[in-house]
């Protein structure tokens, strides 16, 4: 009885409180069990006595529900004072009035009678029993009025002449009785308490998983954003040693620099976007976009590397595709270069297929089915089993052949998955495979066609084939020369968008002397990798290390374009926009394009907000640089100010 003590409602009013209110959901039960009862037993005990029974059990129920309001409706946990005393005493009343129902059972039915009466008794306490969960004061007050019932049957009994022997086992089953319900509250007791102790355990483990979830994004976030800017400055280096090398060695070098930093960041990138997906941070987009632009210009993206490996790419049914839908065109693209990047990589011999198929279904939507099949070695029914398992190239040695993380086929199907879709495979040894992408993409308005350009996702899907590349193998192009081919492309576009040589000759135009650029970035290695690219074009180029300093250079000089990392100790790049927009000297019209790793809708709309006209990712790449120099000088010229996430 000691642990008794700490379900009392002194000790746990919690306890005592849930106890009650569990009283109070059954009580429909209750006062159709009493009704029952005393209706099923009116022929025995007559109908007048029944009727009055029923009255009395009634209001007995009313007062119940008064007494206890301020408890049922949550006010409080425990009743104080007279209602206090009232409440106990109805606990009481309530057992003792429903048990009461025996005794005429046996003063008129007689021992027959007294058969229903056990049977009433017995399940009164199983219910008292039931109904006060991890309270004993309130199963003591209930339960025990049924058992003093209980143990009078043996007295009845010898009233109507029962033997010594029938008495005695009548008061030892009693006995029995009483003691099991007692250890059967008990065992329940025990299983509500673990019970609610494994769903303390199991919320906080969840907070902990949250929290521990929260802690490896964040530090994936600050590990990406921080190896952004190492990778920033290899590519930019080696884009600018391939372009003043002297001699074909030298190009081969610096390009192989330039794929590696082109593998580098699309490994980090689908490690950042496992770490969002995982976490649940990862979303998608609802934009309307040229369907059939996103996949000419894919197909232009892969004819080349497909070329110089020796394969075959054909598409068959794009006639079928819808022009204008509305969905994630970026998360598309992404899915679209993982599938092709992979069957590129292990495809040695023979074609490529793209098939496409689409049909629109009512009441609305457009139905697609997007397939890449290759001629490859195939797969075995437990290697694509394992297909969709991140991480899983390692147990097999195939990230050594052939490059990559296991990530790439993971995160498309997540992706998806997002985007409403579902991706499967289907392969056998010696036959090849073949990736379906299935997609519902509701119709959408019809939107400019733009000019085709290698994005900074197509650009590192190319960069895991060129960086696996065997050695000795012949030479694929480089990005850059991918994108040079993707721009002369015929397409159904507008006038071309001015290439990077026409920044050149802007400055030139622009009263005759050289562009004054402010480089604000709390990294030495970012800023000089923007002089490095900016240094042939002959800017006049100044710095600052935080926003104090820009703000401070801002004042007494005026600036042609400012390029502002976001992210700053003590004042960040946003803020530093503010104050220059706000403070009304010589460079609150100027240009301002943000440069940063954080490149979320959220992130991009807050420095919207900031006053920042334009918008580039880090890795920082030359034909990235010198093509928001030409985007944001366009701009100006037209007076329009936009932000966007620059193309590659």
């Amino acid at each position: 009885m000691a642990a008794a003590k700490d379900h009392m409602p002194d000790a746990a009013p919690e306890a005592w409180a849930g106890a009650i209110r569990q009283r109070r959901k059954a009580l429909l039960q209750r006062l159709g069990m009493g009704a029952a009862s005393a209706l099923v037993f009116s022929p025995l005990i007559g109908w007048d006595l029944s009727v009055a029974w029923v009255l009395g059990y009634f209001i007995v129920q009313a007062l119940d529900l008064w007494t206890f309001a301020p408890v049922v409706s949550g006010k409080t946990t425990r009743l104080t004072g007279f209602r206090a005393a009232a409440g106990n005493f109805l606990l009481v009343l309530n057992a003792s009035y429903f048990g009461s129902l025996s005794v005429p059972l046996w003063l008129v039915g007689g021992p027959m009678g007294g058969i229903c009466a056990a049977m009433l008794l017995s399940a009164g306490a199983i219910y008292s029993m039931i109904n006060a969960p991890r309270s004993m004061s309130v199963l003591v007050l209930t339960v025990a009025p049924q058992f003093l019932y209980l143990t009078s049957i043996p007295f009845f009994m010898a009233m109507f002449g029962a033997s010594t022997g029938f008495v005695t086992a009548a008061a030892i089953a009693v006995g029995v009785f009483i003691t099991y319900c007692l250890s059967t509250w008990q065992r329940m007791n025990d299983a509500r308490t673990a019970e609610s102790a494994a769903r303390v355990e199991a919320e906080q483990k969840r907070i902990d998983a949250e929290r521990i979830m929260e802690g490896r994004s964040a530090f994936l976030a600050t590990v990406g954003h921080d190896l952004r800017t190492p990778i920033s400055a290899i590519l930019t280096g080696a884009a600018e040693l391939e372009r003043g090398a002297g001699d074909g060695a030298a190009r081969a070098q610096a390009r192989l620099i330039s794929d590696a930093g082109f593998m580098m960041k699309a490994l980090l990138d689908d490690l950042l976007d496992h770490a969002k997906l995982e976490a649940g941070h990862m979303t998608v987009d609802t934009v309307d976009f040229d369907l059939r632009e996103l996949l000419n210009q894919t197909v232009r993206l892969w004819r080349g590397p497909a070329r110089a490996k020796g394969l075959k790419f054909r598409v068959e049914g794009a006639a079928t595709m819808p022009a204008s839908v509305c969905g994630d065109p970026m998360r598309l693209r992404q899915v679209l270069n993982n599938l092709l990047s992979n069957a590129m990589k292990f495809t040695p011999r023979g074609s490529i297929t793209l098939r496409l198929n689409g049909w629109m279904e009512e009441p609305g939507g457009h139905a697609l089915l997007i397939e890449v099949s290759d001629t490859g070695p195939g797969m075995t029914a437990a290697q694509v089993a394992r297909l969709f398992t991140p991480f899983d190239q390692t147990a097999d040695g195939v990230s050594a052949r052939h490059g990559g993380t296991g990530l790439g086929l993971s995160i498309s199907r997540q992706l998806a998955e997002l985007m409403g879709g579902r991706l499967t495979a289907r392969s056998r040894p010696g036959e090849g495979a073949r990736f379906t992408l299935a997609l519902r993409l509701q119709p959408g308005e019809m939107v400019e066609a733009t000019t085709p350009g290698l994005d900074q996702e197509s650009r590192d899907a190319v960069a895991r084939v060129l960086a696996a590349r065997p050695a000795g193998a012949a030479p694929l192009p480089t990005p850059q020369a991918l994108e040079a081919a993707v721009a002369a492309t015929p397409a159904p576009a507008p006038a071309p968008t001015p290439v990077a040589t026409e920044v050149e000759e802007a400055p030139d135009e622009d009263e005759g002397r050289p562009m004054r650029v402010l480089v604000v970035d709390d990294h030495d290695i970012n800023r000089r990798a923007i002089q490095l690219i900016l240094q042939p074009l002959g800017c006049d180029i100044a710095t600052a290390a935080d926003g104090m300093a820009a703000l401070k250079i801002c004042e007494t000089a005026d600036f042609d374009l400012i390029f502002m990392d976001v992210r700053m100790p003590e004042l960040d790049g946003r803020e530093t926009t503010r104050r220059i927009r706000a403070g009304g000297g010589p460079n609150m019209h100027v240009p301002v394009i943000a440069v940063t790793a954080d490149t979320s809708p959220e992130d991009i709309a807050a420095c919207t907000a900031a006053g920042m006209t334009y918008f580039v990712p880090k890795p920082i790449t030359p034909p990235m640089l010198l093509g928001a120099i030409t985007h944001v000088m366009t701009m100006a010229q037209d007076g329009v100010e936009e932000i966007e996430t620059a193309a590659a």
